[in-house]
């Protein structure tokens, strides 16, 4: 027995709900779940009825965001009902898609696909009398201005609408019809001829060769045309017989018979039942890839660390429309040796995981995050909001810093701390591969500025991600296949047949990141959001050698929390950053306590060092190269730095043989005793400043020397000299001579210039800009269903005819003694009744309610409306109404 004919025996003989809303209220609790899951938007607030459930699946927004997660199966069936009768058959739907050929695999595909449309409420009826939603075929219908997405135009009868009766019946006899006794039954003999296949191949075989090729070029859409004043002989023949109609002066389309009959029947030129499996590129050992993933992983420790490092003291200023200028951009990809393109990823990835952010914490966009109102009414402002405020009142220039939140994330260990950049980059929303793009209004988008979010970005992602999943371990899949597998997921809705796509990501070649991507056009976004999510995954060590490894499958098997942010232990301690940094560690080597010093003054660092070895090494010397092994060179300016920072030679020589596994050079010792002989030998304090030196020998030579003319030097004393300049110009100018200068405080004691950290006030990661609502837990949805069937039993109860009026809106109406006499007799009997209630804002509704007790004014009660206990005042109940006898006495199911 075929698919279809099982299709058709599970169905039942009747025409099946009368609307929408039946159609929900006949469903079961699962499939109404179903629904609400599907389409998360509905729940927002709960509907109190089915009947508000139906029209709220209704609305145009709501249809819009259902049909843009429909595969591209689903739409296409959804786009043949659009131009199928109104109610159309299955067997009617079955034929638009599969033509009069058949085909199997739209026939297996098809019984499914329209039960999914039932499930989101796109589709309604029985199996003779399938609806579309009224919506949704508004949406997809062709109009007179534009045609079908599946390329059809209007019917013969939308086509002829303003037509007059005397042009019509001239078309009936150019196409060898006989004439009819009215304009309705010539256009149904002129339908039904252009919709039998035979008749119409008969019509054509007198056409005109080029009047046939006009046919084919229209056929598959768009179906409109052009026609001047005076038309050529070969579209004046499809004129005369209806098959060129026209829609506005100098337009024509093709009728939708016709074309159907020209296709075969196809509403689609190529239908899409089954999904294109994603190919595999290559294919290598796990191993490997993780290996390969784990050297990535620490690779992007580094590189976040080295950001956050550079930044320690302060970083660049923040623009005044907000972001990072191109020229702080330039020099942050110069500290971390990578493309601007790649440096702004990692910059956006620091601040999406909280661990950098504006001193000042104030964003114009999102200034009203901060401006909460209090019960009255009176604004007031938070800490956050405050500190912003007095910077600006003062002048002060705003600059990006790491937070308090970078100190928790470094004490933590690696595998952890890879795991908190993942939780802030599987569902982050800002897109850094647009910066450097224009925006829709032709400005530039700039890194932390505004305008980066894009909704489909982690959606895209993580099904990237798990389609890679979905392989076998240690295979990479082929970015094309992978991308035409997302387009048949998620295909971009048009108001036309579908255009050319742009060029998909080739296996093997590598795209470069970023470069924006032209506005209003989605489906470039989609590509460049692929491509794009492949780099990432490569860059953070979430794939290897383009495939996917084991804890980055682990990504996608624990939920994580749902803010998206790093903010410290909460990220640290999620289920999935616990799972992913459980199998991330043994990929992850031991961090080292010792180096390799070597006689041409460097230093070899094997492998990662334990964070004060390397924090203390990072000030002695200079990193000359990274990789495998980082490569330190000492300099005089290096150890003078060390010296500066409180460091004395003694403590330096003891620190490096300490920690080298080679002996201590000798050409290093002299190094650091030569730097320290001379540091401090001059004296630099406020005058405007002064040098002093015990030696007057090297104040001669300091007052000799032209380069000291620019510092307007004075002898005071034989071992004094005062210049014309601040401390730290006078300590740069006598650096640039060659001296090594220690300043001094007003007691004479040496200063020593530790760097300082510059942190900003605690501060809140940014929130991911979700596409739409979240989906909702089995909690929610649980509870969702059992409003709406309660709601919908309270609404559909019957009650009994008063003579009482009723008050605007339906509310029943009674006077207070009849009031309070009704819902006492109630109370007494255990029989549910109507009310009707305004409440303080005067919001009037309808209440199915049984009292419990009335005391004091007011009637406390089980509301079935609303499914639970509720009080309310009497002064506030409009009326009461008892119910139908059928209904009377009897409580409604809870």
């Amino acid at each position: 027995m075929s698919a279809e004919q099982q299709h058709r025996d599970g169905q039942a003989a009747d025409p099946g709900p009368r609307s929408l809303a039946q159609a929900l209220r006949e469903c079961d609790d699962a499939s109404l779940g179903a629904l609400l899951r599907s389409r998360p938007d509905l729940l927002h607030p709960v509907p109190t009825d089915v009947t508000q459930l139906a029209t709220r699946a209704g609305t145009r927004a709501s249809v819009l965001r259902a049909l843009e997660h429909l595969d591209r199966f689903a739409l296409q069936a959804a786009e043949a009902l659009a131009v199928a009768p109104d109610p159309a058959s299955y067997q009617e739907l079955l034929d638009l898609l599969a033509g009069d050929d058949g085909d199997e695999e739209v026939a297996g595909a098809l019984p499914a696909t329209v039960a999914l449309l039932r499930e989101r409420a796109l589709v309604w009826g029985g199996e003779d009398r399938l609806r579309l939603v009224r919506t949704a075929r508004e949406l997809l219908a062709p109009s007179a201005s534009h045609s079908s997405p599946t390329g059809l135009g209007p019917s013969v009868a939308e086509a002829t609408s303003g037509m007059s009766p005397g042009r019509i019946q001239a078309i009936l006899t150019a196409a060898g019809l006989p004439h009819t006794h009215d304009a309705v039954s010539a256009v149904a003999a002129l339908s039904a001829l252009f919709a039998d296949r035979e008749r119409v191949a008969e019509l054509l075989e007198g056409a005109p060769e080029a009047s046939r090729e006009v046919l084919t070029r229209l056929v598959w859409g768009p179906p409109y045309g052009q026609v001047t004043a005076e038309p050529a002989a070969h579209l004046r023949w499809l004129l005369d017989r209806g098959l060129l109609l026209p829609t506005t002066p100098g337009t024509v389309v093709l009728p939708r018979e016709a074309a159907l009959s020209l296709r075969g029947g196809r509403a689609h030129r190529v239908p899409e039942p089954t999904r294109p499996q994603v190919a595999v590129a290559a294919e290598r050992k796990p191993q490997v890839v993780d290996a390969a993933a784990g050297g990535q992983a620490l690779a992007a420790l580094d590189t976040v660390e080295e950001l956050l490092r550079s930044w320690d003291e302060g970083g660049p200023a923040v623009l005044r429309a907000g972001g990072l200028s191109i020229r702080d951009l330039k020099r942050t990809a110069a500290v971390l040796e990578v493309p601007e393109p790649v440096a702004a990823f990692w910059v956006e990835l620091a601040y999406a995981a909280g661990l950098i952010a504006s001193d000042g914490g104030y964003v114009e966009e999102h200034h009203d995050r901060h401006d909460r109102h209090d019960d009255d009414g009176e604004g007031y402002e938070d800490e956050e909001t405050r500190d912003a405020r007095t910077r600006r009142r003062s002048g002060e220039a705003e600059h990006y810093a790491p937070t308090p939140e970078y100190d928790a994330w470094r004490d933590l260990p690696p595998a952890d701390r890879w795991a908190w950049l993942l939780e802030a980059w599987l569902p982050g929303t800002r897109t850094p591969g647009l910066i450097g793009g224009r925006d829709g209004r032709d400005r530039t988008l700039s890194a932390l500025g505004p305008g980066l979010d894009r909704s489909p970005a982690p959606e895209v992602r993580r099904r990237v991600l798990e389609l890679m999943a979905e392989l076998e371990p240690g295979q990479a899949p082929d970015p094309a296949t992978l991308l035409e597998r997302l387009r048949w997921e998620r295909p971009l809705r048009s108001a036309g047949p579908r255009r050319e796509q742009p060029e998909p990501p080739r296996a093997g070649v590598r795209p470069a990141y970023g470069g924006g991507v032209a506005p209003n056009d989605p489906e470039a976004l989609r590509t460049k959001l692929t491509e794009w999510a492949l780099l990432e995954a490569e860059m953070l060590g979430v794939t290897g050698r383009g495939a996917l490894a084991t804890h980055g499958r682990a990504l996608l098997g624990t939920e994580g929390r749902s803010e998206g942010a790093g903010s410290g232990t909460t990220a640290a301690g999620s289920a999935r950053a616990t799972v992913v940094a459980a199998l991330l560690a043994p990929l992850l080597p031991e961090p080292l306590d010792h180096v390799l010093l070597q006689a041409d003054l460097t230093a070899v660092a094997p492998g990662p060092l334990v964070r004060p070895l390397a924090e203390a090494l990072g000030v002695l010397a200079d990193v000359e190269s990274k990789g495998g092994a980082t490569v330190y060179r000492f300099t005089p300016g290096s150890v003078r730095r060390a010296l500066d920072a409180g460091r004395s030679a003694t403590e330096l020589h003891a620190f490096l043989d300490r920690h080298s596994r080679t002996p201590v050079p000798q050409p290093l010792t002299y190094l650091i005793d030569d730097v320290a002989r001379r540091h401090g030998l001059l004296r630099v304090g406020a005058a405007s400043s002064y040098v002093r030196c015990d030696d007057e020998s090297v104040l001669d030579e300091i007052l000799a020397d032209r380069r000291a003319t620019a510092l307007r030097l004075r002898r005071l004393a034989p071992t004094v000299v005062a210049a014309q300049a601040d401390p730290r110009t006078l300590i740069e100018g006598l650096r640039a001579m060659g001296f090594a200068p220690a300043a001094e405080s007003a007691e004479g004691d040496v200063m020593i210039a530790r760097p300082h950290a510059h942190r900003t006030p605690p501060r809140t990661p940014p929130a991911p800009v979700p596409d739409g609502p979240p989906a909702p837990d089995a909690t929610l949805l649980t509870a969702a269903v059992r409003a709406v069937r309660a709601g919908d039993r309270a609404a559909t109860a019957p009650r009994k005819d008063t003579p009482e009026a009723e008050a605007p809106g339906g509310l029943p109406r009674t006077s207070p003694a009849d009031t309070l006499a009704t819902v006492q007799a109630a109370a007494m009997t255990g029989e549910s009744v109507w009310i009707g209630h305004v409440n303080a804002e005067g919001a009037a509704s309808q209440r199915l309610l049984a009292p419990l007790r009335v005391e004091g004014g007011y009637v406390t009660g089980y509301d079935h409306t609303a499914d639970e206990v509720r009080t309310y005042a009497l002064h506030r109940i409009t009326g009461v109404a008892e119910l139908a006898d059928e209904t009377d006495g009897a409580e409604p199911a809870r």
